[in-house]
């Protein structure tokens, strides 16, 4: 992996806290997931053989993508090394965490771009 040089310190400590985030909620999921695991397997075992191992094969697809929308570790790889750091790597709008928190950032830079250019709209009438 290419490691960036001369990234901007703002863009560090916002890529840290994302990075922080996301771990935060991987390690929540496995807290929660290993007790929710064993609960299926469980449940699962009782069951009749047609429809043994739902539970347990459905928790792991419902994981795997909350793995995929998590994204942990792909953006680091991907990273263009832009200046943008992660949001580099990222498309606003995909289906993940990074693409979502991306969406949301730039919809409010487009909102408040919009209500500068309604002041100054405004201000402009004001002075006709």
């Amino acid at each position: 992996m290419d490691v960036p040089s001369g990234t901007p310190r703002r863009v560090l400590v916002r890529d840290l806290l994302i990075f922080q985030l996301k771990l935060l909620l991987d390690g929540l999921k496995d807290l929660f997931l290993a007790q929710l695991a064993l609960w299926a397997a469980i449940v699962d075992f009782c069951l009749p053989r047609r429809v043994r191992g739902r539970l347990f094969y459905g928790l792991l697809q419902r994981s795997e993508r909350f793995d995929l929308w998590l994204n942990l570790y792909r953006p680091a790889s991907q990273a263009q090394h832009t200046g943008d750091g992660l949001f580099g790597a990222s498309r606003a709008g995909a289906n993940t965490l990074l693409g979502e928190l991306e969406a949301v950032v730039r919809q409010k830079v487009e909102v408040a771009g919009r209500s500068d250019w309604a002041q100054r709209a405004a201000q402009a009438a004001r002075r006709k």
